[in-house]
């Protein structure tokens, strides 16, 4: 067993006290970032002194080990000042939950990896997408390639939108062996092997600090046991139900949180502005009051939806359906926090699309919540065909 050098537990309190603290710290400067497309190296700093890279892996392992709804609350808090920061963040959790849930990666990989992550900074993403495949979860088969050699695993391949890429110690690539019967899987690649490359062509709407550029991979060898979990394509068709549980709640919590972050500056400035043939702030005009209430419904009915169902999970309350439940959240909150953001911008007008104030921003970041998976066709369409009973 790999030793850890362990820290102590942090307390509920003490916890979201530090997640406040660092997302009030990352709004300061997460516009710059926005603008420039810059990766925010030094907020990942920030969050491993707070002992907040750690959180769910497992306490014997040496980290932090919360819950669903505890991991959803860090998500959005963080969210709420850069929403680029929680997507990485979010992605690195996902990575180290699943792994220590299923534990289906060799021990020795796994301990060691949540061995750096809590001593270090040592974030962990999936590499999945593929230009001409697509998202993985529409089906096919990869086109990136990993070849049994006698000194190792010898992957080809192209992968496009890598979130976090700029920092990531490693990669899980999503790949096809070349054997007769394919098998397909995951395999660990260190970002400082020979043959990794990041292009970096990531240019977007929304989420531009994200650095989910191109990992273009070129003959690159890894150990035999870096092949994490591999099998034959049949074996992949029931997937871990809280891996994508999680997905769909953890990802509901960060689109939650900038949403808020945009009812909260929205509100500031509704009590600021006081025009002058008004003679009192904005605040005090039912036409403002009755929008923002608007706001404060869709927030408060998405705030159940995501926590109610988080704490359902942590209480093991859950049944086969926790799947489609958990996507059909997404679907609903993602849907309420870009209403939520547009009705701010509508409310307000030129002021909410002026990049001098970050609710433009919010609502570039807030449309991304579309572009995961599952899209709002796959959970409907899921649905609709459990209704009608096909």
């Amino acid at each position: 067993m790999v030793k850890v050098n362990t820290f102590p537990v942090i307390s509920t309190t003490d916890l979201f006290l530090r997640v406040a603290a660092l997302a009030a710290e990352f709004a300061t400067r997460a516009a710059v970032h926005d603008r420039n497309a810059s990766f925010p190296f030094e907020n990942f700093t920030a969050l491993q002194q707070a002992q907040l890279l750690n959180l769910t892996i497992p306490q014997e392992f040496g980290g932090q080990g919360v819950g669903y709804a505890t991991v959803c609350r860090v998500i959005e808090t963080i969210a709420g000042g850069d929403a680029a920061t929680a997507l990485v963040l979010t992605m690195h959790y996902l990575q180290h939950a699943n792994a220590g849930r299923t534990r289906r990666w060799p021990d020795d990989i796994y301990q060691r990896l949540c061995k750096e992550s809590v001593e270090g900074i040592a974030l962990i993403n999936a590499a999945r997408v593929e230009p001409e495949l697509g998202t993985p979860a529409r089906g096919g088969l990869p086109a990136t390639t990993a070849e049994y050699t006698a000194n190792g695993w010898l992957l080809n391949g192209h992968k496009i939108y890598t979130t976090g890429s700029p920092i990531l110690r490693y990669f899980v690539v999503w790949a096809r062996t070349t054997e007769i019967e394919p098998r397909v899987g995951n395999f660990l690649v260190p970002r400082n092997l020979p043959g990794v490359c990041i292009e970096e062509t990531w240019d977007h709407l929304g989420m531009r600090a994200t650095g989910s550029h191109d990992l273009i991979l070129e003959n690159v060898l890894i150990p035999v046991e870096n092949a994490l979990d591999i099998r034959p394509l049949s074996a992949w068709s029931s997937a871990d139900p809280l891996q994508l549980a999680g997905n769909s709640l953890w990802l509901s919590a960060l689109y939650q949180g900038v949403a808020k972050a945009a009812r909260d500056w929205l509100v500031g400035y509704l009590n600021e502005r006081s025009p002058t043939n008004l003679g009192a702030s904005l605040a005090t005009l039912p036409r403002f009051q009755t929008a923002i209430g608007e706001m404060e419904a869709l927030l408060y009915a998405s705030d159940r939806l995501i926590y109610g169902l988080a704490n359902d999970i942590d209480a093991a309350n859950y049944d086969s359906n926790v799947v489609l439940q958990a996507q059909t959240v997404k679907y609903i909150t993602t849907n309420n926090a870009i209403r939520a953001v547009e009705i701010g911008l509508q409310l307000i007008g030129n002021p909410g699309l002026s990049r001098h104030n970050p609710l433009e921003r919010h609502y570039r970041d807030v449309l991304c919540s579309r572009i995961h998976t599952p899209q709002n066709d796959a959970i409907c369409l899921s649905l609709g065909k459990r209704a009608l009973g096909q």
